[in-house]
């Protein structure tokens, strides 16, 4: 059963206060009174309150004075003034110190309850809020960022150092590597904690649509307009905007997001006026942006305004450490979200898994161990549980072999040279993950390349 909100209601006028008392208790508010501005403050300091309603003028201590002492202990209580002089200088007063709103006497009772209604929402979003960004807080903890290879150590260590400074940051690397999870973890690792967190995804809206989602716009600007929208970058003033998929921005955008870098500021669609903004730009991407400036799909200069800080994201391939702790965090997530008894992975299933090449990364993974959890019928996954398995997926090396077989009257040095040459080509040129499948050392390797004459 949902507890009764709480109000104190403030007042030196006896006979107005039992009236408040009666109206407001009638719409179902649990009412604590207070004759002066020195008791609420007592009562404030005593108990919990969801809400004040305070008259301005009383004999000891002012309405004014008990909003200011009330907002210092406990900044999150809102706090409705009301006065029978209604002036705008007080009103501004109120409003400059911390109260919720400003009603005059005599009360219009329909607007007091819509009043009441609207703080009552307020503090229960503000208080969902806070429950969210604790949640994501902890998500996006560093510390709590499954990776203990080198490559992920070297990463976190990085976003560590980048997270509380105010510098863009450019995030690369394949799909399915956790792009957004790295953003996440710069924002609420930075002093921008408490500000909005906003995600877009510039390959998922239409061109005609996009810079109404990144900069808002007026009614009536363009056909469907009907009322005024506030852009993203407006919703994250004060906080941090992740764009994923920057590559995908079309060049008329990223004029418009150039210089909304340099200048800082923002104008809606089919709106003259301008607004500043304060916020700290993340972007992703799993294109070679270089390539795209070549072919004159993306601006220099609007690449080198991006690309401050570069944090490359390491396939799951090159970070095979990892793949038992992301395998066994992924299989308690989805037992625990499809109420099964699955306890763990055979040892030939996590063999499997540690050996399978994951063109698809972190989410591929995610998605294998969620189907596994799904269809099987036992304690332990298996290769039978995993439709990655059922597919007789090949590791790279059997496919680029298959693509392009040896021959055979090839010399023998010949067949080792292109042996070792695609299963480099196989790990996006890891030696050491090379040298590993090959069976070799890393020094043998190292010979090899040099004994054909390529630059180790």
């Amino acid at each position: 059963m949902k507890t009764k909100n709480t109000i104190l209601i403030v007042d030196d006028d006896s006979a107005h206060r039992t009236m408040l008392r009666t109206l407001v208790g009638g719409w179902g508010y649990d009412i604590v009174e207070a004759d002066d501005g020195s008791t609420a403050i007592e009562q404030v300091q005593q108990r919990p309150f969801d809400l004040v309603l305070m008259d301005v003028r009383m004999l000891k201590v002012s309405g004014i004075e008990a909003l200011e002492q009330i907002k210092a202990f406990n900044p999150s209580i809102p706090v409705t003034i009301m006065t029978a002089y209604s002036s705008v200088e007080t009103a501004i007063e109120t409003l400059k110190k911390g109260a919720y709103d400003y009603l005059t006497k005599p009360l219009d009772f329909d607007k007091l309850r819509l009043t009441l209604e609207r703080a009552m929402e307020h503090t229960q979003l503000k208080e969902e809020n806070r429950i969210l960004k604790e949640s994501l807080g902890r998500h996006f903890d560093i510390r709590n960022i499954i990776g203990r290879s080198p490559a992920m150590v070297n990463l976190l260590e990085t976003v560590a150092h980048v997270a509380p400074s105010e510098a863009t940051v450019m995030i690369t690397g394949e799909s399915g590597t956790g792009k957004e999870l790295i953003a996440g973890a710069i924002h609420f690792n930075s002093p921008r904690k408490d500000g909005p967190f906003i995600k877009i995804n510039c390959a998922a809206i239409t061109e005609t649509l996009l810079e109404s989602e990144l900069f808002g716009h007026e009614k009536g600007s363009f056909t469907g307009a009907d009322r005024l929208k506030e852009g993203r970058f407006f919703q994250a003033n004060g906080g941090s905007l992740f764009l994923d998929e920057v590559s995908e921005m079309p060049l008329t955008m990223q004029v418009k997001l150039l210089r909304v870098l340099q200048e800082r500021e923002i104008t809606r669609v089919g709106g003259e006026q301008v607004i500043k903004v304060d916020v700290r730009l993340i972007v992703a991407t799993n294109q070679k942006l270089l390539d795209l400036i070549l072919k004159g799909l993306f601006r220099e200069d609007l690449y080198y305004r991006l690309n401050v800080v570069n944090l490359k994201l390491p396939p799951l391939r090159e970070r095979r450490d990892d793949i038992p702790l992301l395998a066994l965090h992924f299989l308690e997530v989805f037992t625990e979200k499809n109420r099964k008894e699955v306890k763990g992975f055979t040892p030939q299933t996590m063999d499997q898994l540690i050996r399978y090449h994951w063109p698809g990364n972190v989410r591929e993974l995610m998605n294998a161990v969620e189907r596994g959890v799904v269809l099987t019928r036992s304690e332990y996954l298996d290769e039978q549980d995993l439709t990655l398995m059922q597919d007789g997926a090949r590791q790279p090396e059997e496919t680029l072999l298959a693509l392009n077989p040896i021959e055979i009257d090839m010399p023998l040095d010949e067949v080792e040279k292109a042996t070792i040459l695609r299963t480099l080509e196989a790990v996006d040129g890891n030696k050491s993950e090379a040298a590993r499948r090959l069976g070799i050392t890393r020094k043998t390797l190292h010979k090899k390349l040099k004994q054909y004459g390529v630059m180790p």
